[in-house]
């Protein structure tokens, strides 16, 4: 048999590719001698640069950067290795290592000030090192500036009415008056840059990034009322300056505008995050032949058919006409929906009742035992058929 496991991570608890390994491990209990192919796998979202790295033996660049309140702060950012041998020219970005919420202390949290400057410091850093093609995750941020930050440190310039650089920040955006294309940054237009981007939401309005996303940064009602009108003048000044407006484009508002600000200054594409990284790691191409894919998270429920992990996986093994089984950490209210699917079977490998910190540790223990009982379940059914 080959047998091709393509996991995403669980989160808290192990990387795709630690839960790829447990999987294995597991398996080869019962199928000592099988073909076994890791893919470690990802959404766009938090771990997608671990796993794409992991799934391509590609490497890690540590850079201090501009943190979102304008601190110094530690980030990274991946190069995906070669498969032909050539030079490294992939790199995957998370807009959450520089610009993350994670990254701003609790009382600290206020759109109003923070930047996406250091996002753009990684993007820069990437381009000086020779990457032609950008894979950028726009999860997690903790900025409202519609992409501002990431511009000015492309060298894009940003002028306030009395020919002042802007300053950082969502509400700043409301004093800007001009934008100078001129001076970006030569090696973008040699650039192809991609944006796992899984959200619709437009710039503005009702369902606009300050309305929908601005609470959870720390954002007032009167505060998202300022962002929000400050990310209109925003556009407006763009489309005076003959750039595109881009605010009504599906995406838009993703990550405080910053699916706005790529699409404007970058000319990205936006894209469903695990469209990107089943092309980028070949999934399709490592599925042919395959009799079984097994994928899976940390917890599958109604929402995994929306675009998560597992059900990419599971469309392209639909598509080859592979089986596909799901395990998870645990299933939540209508997991079973991914059945319908088309999934054969899906498996949790939580044996017991314990405390959430003991399930974190005990992860890849029930991992390689669950695993192995699933292989010990198809071995049954190969010796009843015979």
């Amino acid at each position: 048999m080959k047998i091709v496991i393509a996991p995403d991570s669980f989160k808290e608890s192990a990387t795709a590719l630690e839960v790829a390994n447990a999987i294995e491990t597991g398996f080869r209990q019962v199928f000592p001698n099988e073909e076994y192919i890791k893919v470690p796998m990802a959404d766009g979202g938090e771990g997608t640069v671990q796993s794409m790295v992991d799934a391509t033996g590609g490497y890690f660049i540590d850079l201090e950067v501009t943190g979102p309140l304008g601190n110094k702060v530690m980030s990274q950012y991946g190069i995906l290795g070669s498969s032909d041998g050539q030079e490294a020219t992939t790199a995957v970005i998370e807009m959450a290592s520089a610009s993350g919420l994670h990254l701003v202390p609790l009382n600290e949290r206020n759109p109003l000030y923070t930047t996406s400057y250091g996002t753009g410091e990684l993007i820069k850093n990437a381009l000086e090192r020779g990457i032609k093609h950008i894979i950028l995750g726009l999860g997690g941020s903790a900025t409202n500036d519609g992409g501002a930050g990431m511009a000015q440190a492309l060298g894009i310039q940003l002028k306030t009415r009395d020919d002042k650089v802007l300053a950082f920040g969502g509400e700043a955006l409301s004093q800007l008056k001009s934008i100078d294309m001129s001076q970006s940054h030569p090696l973008l237009a040699q650039c192809r840059i991609e944006v796992a981007c899984d959200v619709d939401n437009p710039l503005c309005g009702e369902f606009g990034a300050s309305m929908i996303f601005g609470p959870q940064k720390g954002a007032t009602p009167a505060m998202i009322d300022t962002l929000d009108k400050a990310l209109s003048h925003f556009a407006d000044i763009m489309v005076s300056t003959g750039i595109e407006d881009y605010r009504l484009h599906p995406g838009a508002g993703a990550a405080g505008g910053m699916g706005f600000g790529v699409k404007a200054f970058l000319n990205a594409q936006l894209k469903s995050g695990i469209e990107i990284v089943m092309q980028t790691v070949g999934l399709a191409d490592k599925l042919q032949g395959a009799d079984l894919v097994i994928t899976g998270e940390g917890r599958l429920d109604g929402q995994t058919v929306f675009g998560k992990t597992p059900m990419g996986v599971l469309k392209q093994a639909n598509v080859k006409g592979v089986s596909a089984i799901g395990i998870a950490g645990s299933l939540g209210k209508d997991a079973d929906a991914i059945l319908q699917q088309g999934m054969l079977a899906i498996f949790p490998i939580i044996p017991a009742l314990d405390s959430l910190e003991q399930v974190l540790a005990n992860a890849e223990t029930n991992l390689i035992n669950t695993s192995r009982n699933i292989a010990s379940i198809i071995k049954l059914g190969q010796l009843s058929s015979n």
